[in-house]
């Protein structure tokens, strides 16, 4: 039952991570309502572990695009060094100021983390940020389709986006669905706004695993006998963030998000009147 246990809550990260219906209220949901949860895991250290799981799915997914951007930032230090700026700026340069400059929002959510992780376990609050996740999705698809890119976004516009980042930390609040949504509300192409949105969550949930993590190992919250458990969630939720990753590049190329809106609703509506009966 644990390893069921594991899979499913895996499956449910790499699905919701990256379609947009936010994968933090979905675990809160399958752990607060139906009590879905790995004896002897520690709920923190588990999520962690799935987050690093649909790290390597995006890694696998843009593989090229990162791979670009290491390349660029190497040729920016040698440029610097030489005091040399070519024109015009390459756009894998452009984007990876773009990245920095969308990660310091998150900054200012430092000195709340700890009540807004905590929001997680009230699912009410839960519940409603799951119905203004599907109002944004559902004003998303009748934006006017932008043409900005890297080669033309601006760092106000990536700052936009980061800010959007950066409210998503709110459980039930879809980050996808929030980035992407930013990006199509500041004027990018709709391709560009999906690629710059799982982009842009690599420094933010590598950032985070990382202190967690640390935090976890300090606190003896691992317990090794369940490393089976652990493989599988973290296996599951690659493998299905991996495939959530193009079905969301489809949706976003159609402009078919209203979708997931009438999803988020009707999960948020049930998702109240079950926290209203218990």
């Amino acid at each position: 039952m644990s390893l069921l246990s594991a899979f499913i809550l895996g499956l449910i990260q790499g699905v919701a991570e990256f379609l947009p219906i936010s994968s933090s209220g979905h675990l809160a949901i399958a752990q607060n309502l139906f009590h879905l949860s790995i004896e002897g895991v520690d709920d923190m250290f588990f999520s962690i572990l799935l987050h690093l799981g649909t790290l390597v799915a995006v890694f696998a997914a843009y593989w090229s695009d990162i791979r670009e951007m290491v390349v660029e930032f190497f040729l920016g230090i040698r440029d610097i060094a030489h005091h040399q700026t070519p024109t015009p700026v390459p756009p894998a340069r452009r984007l990876i100021l773009m990245i920095i400059v969308g990660t310091l929002p998150l900054f200012a959510v430092l000195p709340v983390q700890d009540f807004v992780e905590g929001l997680s376990g009230n699912t009410y609050f839960v519940g409603a940020a799951l119905l203004v996740t599907g109002v944004l999705l559902f004003v998303c698809d009748r934006v006017r389709k932008g043409k900005k890119t890297a080669k033309s976004a601006t760092m106000v516009d990536a700052l936009a986006v980061g800010i959007g980042q950066a409210v998503a930390t709110v459980p039930g609040l879809s980050r996808s669905g929030m980035t992407i949504s930013m990006g199509c509300f500041v004027g990018f192409e709709r391709k560009f706004a999906v690629r710059f949105a799982f982009l842009l969550s690599i420094p933010a949930v590598l950032g985070a695993n990382i202190l967690s993590l640390a935090d976890a190992l300090q606190a003896g919250a691992i317990n090794w006998d369940l490393l089976p458990c652990y493989a599988v969630g973290v296996l599951t939720a690659a493998v299905s963030g991996y495939l959530s990753i193009f079905l969301v590049r489809l949706v976003a190329n159609k402009g078919k998000f209203g979708a997931f809106a009438y999803y988020c609703w009707a999960a948020g509506a049930l998702t109240l009147v079950l926290t209203f009966l218990q």
